[in-house]
């Protein structure tokens, strides 16, 4: 079967460009996988995470608006511990509907007992009763009980944090076998280059060289030039259609 050289070439570039679609498909699906990923790390693990901080927060607020009230201060104290309430309440709910690891509705039920117990406490008068002032009820009691709140809320976020690091790691190896596909690719590429100019030059170049020398090395009287194109394409031909000249212009002198 003959093969002209448009169709060689063709070919040829025509398998460059389909190994240039297959890395790019395999990098769109890898960026695709990754963005999912980072998506759903953002979305899962990292609201629950902050969550927890304000949760924190507003219990670390509870306890200065408890020592307030301690002092008597019932107006400042009350404020502050009401806002940080409805702050740790909404914060609580935001956690309790991103549930996404093994035993996380465990932990936030630990949190609830454990912030009601604590919350009972601090609901009941304080300021002119006995409580007030009495430095030994804080410590060995409400502050006993806001510490265990606390313990619970750093344990939903140590889960969530540790398994945020997990998929982090991941998405590290997700990123490096794209990159490693990226590199393949281009690496790929530029063999295939390498073996294109090959292929181009042995039966494209060298073929039309050896064809002009021996026409430049042509001597008056010969009837075929002294060469030897062994393709079977467009520069075959041209060959056979100079000698066939030669032939013609050598017949036509005699």
């Amino acid at each position: 079967m003959n093969k002209t050289l448009k169709i060689k070439i063709f070919a040829s570039f025509m398998l460059l460009i389909a190994l240039l679609a297959v890395a790019g498909i395999i990098s769109i699906v890898e960026y695709r996988s990754l963005s999912k990923s980072f998506n759903m790390l953002i979305q899962d693990n990292y609201k629950s995470i902050e969550a927890s901080k304000t949760m924190l927060e507003a219990l670390e607020r509870e306890d200065s608006g408890i020592l307030l009230l301690m002092l008597g201060d019932w107006d400042a104290g009350m404020k502050i511990v009401n806002y940080a309430d409805s702050v740790f309440l909404l914060s609580l709910k935001t956690a309790k509907n991103n549930l996404t690891e093994t035993n996380e509705e465990i932990h936030i039920k630990n949190i609830e007992n454990s912030y009601s117990t604590y919350k009972a406490r601090w609901k009941r008068p304080i300021v002119d009763t006995d409580k007030q002032g009495d430095i030994s009820w804080y410590k060995n009691d409400i502050h006993q009980l806001f510490l265990t709140a606390k313990i619970s809320v750093n344990e939903l976020m140590d889960l969530n944090q540790t398994s945020m690091y997990k998929e982090a790691s991941i998405l590290q190896e997700k990123s490096e076998r794209a990159i490693m596909h990226g590199i393949v690719a281009i690496i790929s590429a530029l063999v295939f280059s390498i073996l294109l100019n090959f292929f181009i030059t042995k039966y494209f170049v060298y073929p039309i060289s050896e064809l002009a020398n021996s026409v430049n090395n042509y001597r008056d009287g010969e009837n075929k030039l002294r060469s030897n194109i062994k393709s079977n394409d467009e520069i075959k031909k041209l060959e056979t259609a100079i000698n066939d000249l030669l032939q013609r212009i050598v017949k036509n002198n005699k």
